[in-house]
């Protein structure tokens, strides 16, 4: 049986969904329960679980926008014409792009993933695309080059799994804006979507995750809504054709194998019982280059990977390379300093599940993996000299900071109390791991 969300909200009673859903993250999660699916549409459980270990991953927002710095909708805001636009690409030719820089960079940040932007709104493909309306691709404009190739052959050799973003929107054709007023401009568009999905299955070895963005119509209403134009089931049935397991996101109007949050806003409220990804931004004020930054402090880099990962979900932080392709340097000391953190705390993160304790926001988190219990304590309260954890039906036999000192506790029928007089704090997220008897 397929997973998906509106099988799982069936499970859940009534009371149940409202507790979730109080001060939660659940209901900003797009996609969630909405969309279409068929037999064979969304992967089972099973096939979900390599996904859901790595945690962590790298979005890219690179592309002709990364010229004039202002942002990946820079095309759109500005109301700069299709043609005057188009002679970006006469300058878009980086002499010092190098995926395999890339794919360092995350593996030294701790990412366990990749997703880069192939096309985004703007309809430049970074790849060599036949399928592209009036050949607006990397390959047969200055660059002469398929960076979705550079890219992808640079994730395997790192180990990392290959993931690539395309967007079916496409500022260029009006009939996105109205398909049913302009029918023949909307099925150039619609055409080109397969044309161009079917190259990036087909001609890139194995894809990992397959990340849409942009599927609702004239900028309205939601992805779900423009099903009855994208035909998502007759396109995902074409993609599984070449990569029978890639992790499919929701936003093609199909229920996708995993639910999405965007944005910086804060992660709380209980664990969400099924799969799900929070992406942002590293450089908060936009997706793509900016010449104006708003680096994201460490802190909130590491409370917002954890309070993700005690929730069940996966965290994808993104960079925007400049126009020379060359992530800021700024940007890599900073993912540095998350790799420098994961290297200490990744037993706590990578291949764990959420719980057994539901997370206390502002407070603490919980995962587990195998016999241990690993207790993400985000800000102890003033005062407080203890941590009481809720009953378990594990016995706890060990606790200790996670490569480090022990630490006193005693667990009875009330819970487990935890002693943290002589325990040395980390600046960002301390991690306990209690061993167990039991799984």
């Amino acid at each position: 049986m397929s997973y998906s969300f509106a099988a799982k909200s069936q499970q859940m009673g009534d009371a149940e969904k409202k507790s979730m859903e109080k001060g939660s993250i659940y209901p900003a999660l797009k996609g969630a329960g909405q969309g279409v699916s068929g037999p064979g549409s969304n992967l089972p459980p099973e096939k979900m679980q390599d996904w859901e270990d790595q945690k962590f991953g790298m979005f890219i927002h690179w592309g002709l926008y990364a010229i004039p710095a202002s942002g990946e909708w820079t095309m759109f805001n500005q109301k700069i014409p299709a043609e005057e636009y188009a002679k970006l690409a006469d300058q878009f030719n980086p002499k010092h792009f190098s995926a395999a820089e890339w794919a360092r960079v995350a593996k030294e940040a701790g990412m366990k993933y990749m997703v880069m932007v192939a096309r985004h709104h703007d309809g430049f493909a970074l790849w060599n695309s036949p399928s592209s309306y009036r050949h607006f691709d990397s390959w047969e404009t200055a660059a002469h080059r398929d960076f979705v190739k550079e890219y992808t052959d640079a994730c395997r050799k790192a180990g990392l799994s290959v993931g690539i973003y395309y967007s079916p929107l496409d500022w260029r054709f009006p009939g996105y804006f109205d398909p049913k007023g302009l029918p023949d401009n909307a099925a150039l568009l619609k055409k080109q979507t397969y044309g161009q999905v079917e190259e990036l299955m087909k001609n890139y070895g194995k894809i990992d995750i397959l990340w849409y963005d942009g599927g609702w119509l004239a900028h309205k209403g939601s992805d779900a809504d423009a099903a009855w134009f994208w035909e998502p089931l007759k396109l995902n049935a074409m993609v599984r054709s070449y990569n029978p397991d890639v992790v499919i996101n929701p936003r093609s109007g199909m229920v996708g194998d995993f639910q999405t949050d965007e944005g910086g806003a804060d992660v709380k409220g209980p664990i969400i019982p099924f799969p799900w990804e929070k992406c942002l931004n590293l450089n908060a004020t936009s997706w793509g280059y900016n010449r104006a930054q708003n680096l994201m402090p460490l802190k909130q880099i590491i409370n917002m990977l954890v309070n993700t990962v005690d929730r069940g979900g996966n965290m994808l932080l993104n960079v925007g390379p400049d126009p020379d392709g060359v992530i800021p340097p700024t940007h890599v000391e900073r993912l540095k300093e998350v790799g420098n953190w994961l290297a200490k705390n990744g037993e706590g993160i990578y291949q764990t599940r959420p719980g057994p304790f539901q997370p206390v926001d502002d407070f603490y988190g919980a995962t587990y993996r195998g016999n241990n219990i690993y207790i993400h304590l985000l800000k102890i309260p003033a005062g407080a000299a203890v941590v009481k954890l809720p009953p378990t039906r594990q016995t706890v036999t060990a606790c200790k900071v996670l490569n480090g000192k022990k630490v006193k506790f005693h667990q009875d029928m009330a819970g487990i109390t935890i002693d943290l007089a002589t325990v040395q704090l980390d600046s960002l997220v301390t991690t306990l791991v209690l061993k167990t008897k039991g799984r």
